[in-house]
């Protein structure tokens, strides 16, 4: 059972004090996880802001010390202990997943105060400021309809709670008018946004892509399991020039008896069908993927059709994660393979998407794309997005939300360097 539910009174430390606490301060934080924890920071951010705070870039010039918590996987709970511990002798407040499922870890460690991640977003409802400088981080819903075996956010997180399509909307009109050209839509599954409420994830996409403005929309994770339920519409809903062809799935496996014991309610040829049915509409469609390996019973069969579905889908990203024993979860009491056995399986999956990024790219090099510059990198270089989503590198000055044409010139695995066209 998660802590947060241990009967262990320990919600004095998650005090409602926590923003008087850090007002008028100076503030610095750090951030961890999904796109879903950066979307709470950059709420964070401009809360602290309109409170009188500064955003620092070092603990060592800071009144106070933020972190915003990932548990995911073993490896990185380690580190945000490992990191609390440093910061055990500053004002520290963490926030993030593991208060909600942790507590008692982090009280191990020393005795920060704790922001409840929902307070974060309650109090950003009363300014809905936004900062320029990076993406639109909007979060369309909460928790998730999902019962996997190995998984600790879902604790975190909880049951799945859609944020209104009203507030959703006012968000990004407000992204929008302040010029930022990019929108990042998050959730821990965001085609099952409404699903809770009687509305459905398309007619989302169709409402924010009838937003006046230039902008480019992300869609973030989608579990195949709630695509399939408006796979159709969904498809459609991608028509949009306003909507990146890019599908983020994660498959994690391509066993249905491995799937079958991580509690995924999808089969391979399922997820096979609805990378077709994108890939039939949009042909030039970016898809990226999440395959686990080493998970519990995982036999060299089973990692094997892992493979070789890679190699069938031939996404243009595969996030690999060795599994990962999470307390409180259904899977955790299962024999773990041991850390060889895991890297191992790891190095080869890697070998072969890396493989596969080769085979798809060097035939785009030469290729005239349009673009968006949607962030600077640094000053002299910009990071610009092609209608699919392909990241190109531009080496020049140029203003977020500067439109043109590009030439790829040289391969980076994930993204592309690029030279203008300045006239074609």
């Amino acid at each position: 059972m998660p802590e947060k539910e241990s009967g262990n009174d320990c919600s004095c430390t998650a005090n409602t004090g926590w923003l008087e606490a850090l007002s008028n301060r100076r503030v610095f934080i750090e951030t961890f996880g999904c796109r879903y924890n950066f979307g709470d920071t950059t709420k964070l951010v401009e809360i602290l802001k309109s409170n009188g705070c500064m955003i620092v870039g070092s603990a060592g010039i800071a009144d106070a010390v933020v972190v915003n918590t990932c548990t995911v996987v073993g490896p990185t709970e380690r580190r945000m202990l490992r990191l609390i511990s440093r910061y055990r002798d500053h004002n520290l407040f963490v926030t993030g997943c593991m208060p909600e499922v942790q507590r008692e870890t982090i009280f191990s460690v020393c005795t920060p105060t704790l922001i409840p991640p929902e307070k974060i977003r309650e109090e950003y409802r009363k300014i809905m400021t936004v900062a320029k400088g990076g993406p639109g981080i909007v979060q369309i819903a909460q928790g998730c309809l999902g019962q996997c075996t190995y998984c600790l956010t879902r604790f975190a997180r909880g049951p799945l709670k859609s944020s209104s399509k009203e507030e959703i909307i006012l968000q990004v009109q407000t992204i929008v008018r302040s010029g930022i050209p990019e929108v990042q839509l998050t959730a821990q599954d965001v085609s099952a946004w409404g699903r809770d409420c009687g509305r459905t994830f398309p007619e989302l996409l169709a409402d924010i892509s009838d937003i006046p403005g230039k902008f480019i929309v992300r869609v973030g994770m989608m579990n195949p399991t709630t695509v399939n339920y408006c796979l159709d519409d969904l498809v459609d809903a991608f028509s949009g020039d306003r909507i990146s062809k890019f599908v983020h799935m994660p498959i994690q496996s391509g066993s249905d008896a491995v799937l079958s014991r991580m509690g995924r309610h999808y089969t391979v040829l399922e997820c096979e069908e609805i990378i077709a049915a994108f890939r039939k509409r949009y042909p030039d469609i970016t898809i990226a993927t999440d395959m686990i390996v080493g998970f519990p019973k995982e036999t060299e069969t089973d990692f094997s059709m892992s493979c070789d579905l890679i190699d069938r889908v031939r996404p243009n990203k595969v996030n690999i994660t060795r599994y990962s024993s999470r307390p409180f979860t259904t899977i955790s009491s299962e024999k773990d393979f041991p850390d060889s056995v895991k890297k191992d399986r790891s190095r080869i999956m890697t070998t072969r998407a890396d493989q596969l990024y080769g085979l798809q790219n060097r035939p785009l090099l030469g290729n005239v794309v349009p673009f968006i510059v949607t962030e600077i990198i640094r000053e002299g270089s910009v990071m610009a997005r092609t209608p699919n989503y392909t990241g190109i590198v531009l080496n020049e000055d140029l203003a977020v939300g500067f439109e043109g044409r590009a030439i790829l010139v040289k391969d980076r695995k994930y993204f592309f360097i690029g030279k203008r066209v300045c006239k074609f």
